[in-house]
This record gives C-alpha cells, structure tokens and sequence, in this order.
C-alpha cells in the first residue's frame, strides 16, 4: 500500500494580540459578574470589546445585580497582558477607555429564563488520539508556542519581547498520522535593540535565539533537519498590539478551537454566559467527544448540535467518526443522548459554568487544556460509555 502524504497547519495568536486582549476583557467582565452577583442563575452576559491605538470600547448587553467597575477591570488586564510602557505602542493607565452596556432584551430574557437556549445556533466538538490532549497536534503546538513565548518574556529570558505574538505550524502527516513538524512562523513583537544597523531586520543572533528559547523546547523530536523556520519574516516587529492593528471579541474562532480540523458553527465564546449555547453547547460537544474517544469507541470523533431559541433540546445531533468508530453513527447517536444532558441547564450543571473561569480560557484555546477548571476536558463518562456500548 502506497504511503499517503499530506500538510495540514493552524495557527495561534498570544494574549498580547489586539484579539486576544478583546477576548480576555470580555472573559473578565464575564468572571466579575459571575464572582459577585448572588444570583448567578439570572446573571446574563453578552460582553463586546474593541481597541485600536489608544482607545478600548467595551459594549454588549448585560443584566445583573452587581456592580462592576468596567473601567478597572479593562485597565488591569491590559496591565497583566504586558502593556505597561508606552514603548509598546499601548499603555494600561493612558488609553481612553468607554462603555457603553446597557441590559439584555426582555425579547430574549423570556425565551431563556425558563430554561430555552439563548439563541439558535450549531456547535461542533471534536476529539483525536493525536495527542495525549486528545487533539489535533498542529494546534496544540501553536498554542504552546505562544505560550511559550508569553513565558520566555515574563522570565526575563529574552528580555526584548513584547506582548504581541503569532505562531504558526504545518505538520506532515503519513496516513493521516502525524510524522514530523514541516515548518514553524513565529512572528514576536520586539523592542529596537535587537535590529541590525540599518533598522530593518532582527539580528541573526535574535533570530537564533528565538529558535532556541521558544521553538525547540516546544518542537523538540519532531524538528528534523528539513524542518523550516520563518522567524518575523518581515524583518522585525516592533510596532505591535493595538498600534499596529485594530482588536475585536470572537475573531480567533479557529485559534479558540480545532485549528480548522474540523467545521465551526460560527459563534464566538468570550464574553458570553453559559445560557448562550455558542458557548455551553460547544463545550459540551467537546466532553461528549473527548469522552467517546478516551474510552476507544473511536480514534476521531466529532459531533455537532443545533438549537433554536427559547427551547431547550437540541433540534438535532449529528456525528462523523472518520471511519474509525466502533459503533453505528445512529448509535452513538442514541448513545450520546442517553448520556449526556444536552438542554442549556443540564450542560451548566453538569460541566459547572456558573464559576468565575472564563478569563483563562480566554487564551491558548478553550480545548486540550490541563486545567482542573475546565470540566469540559474531564473524562468521567468512560467507564459508562463502555458499558452503555456493550448493549
């Protein structure tokens, strides 16, 4: 049998990123409403963040019996991602900051308030035993990278980062197995020091020592002699941030999930409670899969549910196992709905998402986290869809 060769990449961006600082205001506000409303039950949040050069706007619909100080919680986790000098292009005690929330549509309330999802929608879980996260290896190692570069800059280890980065990694893949890391970009923002002297391009010595501090201890044995590095390929990057690019909430859907592995319903999670199923309902459908495959039924599984507004089961389930499931899709079908509670209350209780925890998943992906938080990621169910499959 002919061996069957092919590329597939993703990228991630890190918490400096215009996006990512949107995605983590948004999540924060969220964390604040949930830490101090007494009545979390009713808390609704829909929480929208945009920043450009100098300003942050913080927008969205949000009914809640606490107060919370938006323009504190805004600046401090600007201040926490890294913009703390106004060498970065973004400073968290002299941007303008506006808000402007108002409270959710009684339209909207009536429909959710007795238990119906917050809105219509399709969501999509996906899991693999290409990693010991059970997920696709190119986003995993995107995701650390970045991490990874927030960690070299906070330790001081390269002391010229600054808080904006990308990463991007093409696997090769041999029949459709994960073999080897083809090519790695990397794109960090800098300060001046570490530019040649005409101005232009990072040193050869920067250059290398990006390679050696981020990439190789995240690559590590599946860097070859052919694999290839594209270290800020334009030469430098030292106009970062929200000078350098305008920053909304939900634009990193990809990065926030499978990498493009897989199909995305469209909805963003940021700045969204548990009552809106873009949200709950995609973490569900990640604990549904992630469980199935855990437990053998499958090497790939993915399954996607869709709800209407206002009511409280889904229209529909569906699933693909790739070829590799151990059962019928009509019966992992009817597997999944006897035991998983899929109505917007059931998922709330069953994946705990009254709790201040959003903020952190916020960056790095909301899946394949080791985080004793994110019950999402939880593999409890095993033992019973074994069982359950015997029958």
């Amino acid at each position: 049998m002919a061996t069957r060769k092919h590329f597939f990449t993703s990228e991630s961006v890190g918490e400096g990123h215009p996006d990512k600082v949107c995605d983590q205001i948004s999540d924060k506000v969220l964390d604040e409403v949930l830490r101090l409303d007494s009545d979390k039950q009713s808390c609704r949040v829909a929480c929208e963040t945009y920043v450009t050069m100098g300003l942050l706007i913080v927008g969205g619909e949000i009914t809640t019996n606490a107060y919370v100080d938006i323009q504190k919680i805004a600046r401090n986790v600007i201040k926490e991602i890294g913009y703390t000098h106004p060498k970065y292009g973004f400073d968290y005690e002299t941007c303008a900051i506006i808000n402007t929330i108002h409270s959710q549509s009684p339209d909207i309330a009536q429909g959710v308030n007795t238990g119906g999802a917050g809105d219509q929608g399709i969501m999509f879980g996906y899991a693999c035993n290409e990693t010991e996260e059970l997920m696709p290896l190119p986003i995993t190692l995107a995701h650390k990278l970045v991490k990874r570069t927030a960690d070299v800059r906070r330790g001081n280890i390269l002391k010229y980062l600054g808080p904006d980065c990308k990463s991007q990694v093409t696997v090769e893949y041999e029949n459709n197995q994960p073999k080897r890391v083809d090519s790695v970009v990397i794109a960090c923002q800098h300060t001046d020091e570490i530019l040649d002297a005409a101005g232009k391009h990072i040193t050869v010595k920067a250059r290398q020592e990006m390679i050696d501090n981020i990439v190789k201890p995240v690559i590590k044995n599946l860097a070859d002699k052919n694999t290839k590095y594209y270290i800020n390929q334009t030469g430098k990057f030292v106009i970062g941030g929200p000078q350098s690019d305008t920053g909304m909430t939900g634009r990193k859907i990809i990065v926030d999930t499978y990498g493009g592995s897989v199909p995305h319903g469209g909805g963003a999670f940021s700045g969204k409670d548990a009552t809106k199923v873009d949200r709950s309902a995609a973490y569900m459908c990640r604990y549904i899969a992630k469980n199935i495959v855990a437990a053998g039924l499958a090497d790939k599984f993915m399954v996607q549910l869709s709800y209407v507004i206002g009511y409280a089961d889904p229209l529909s389930i569906y699933v693909e196992t790739y070829g590799t499931g151990k059962l019928s899709d009509e019966k992992f079908v009817k597997l999944i709905r006897e035991n998983f509670d899929l109505t917007p209350k059931g998922i709330i209780k069953t994946l705990d998402l009254l709790r201040p925890i959003y903020r952190k998943t916020a960056c790095y992906g909301h899946f394949g986290r080791d985080d004793s938080d994110f019950k999402w990621e939880l593999t409890d169910k095993t033992a019973a869809l074994k069982k359950a499959a015997k029958k």
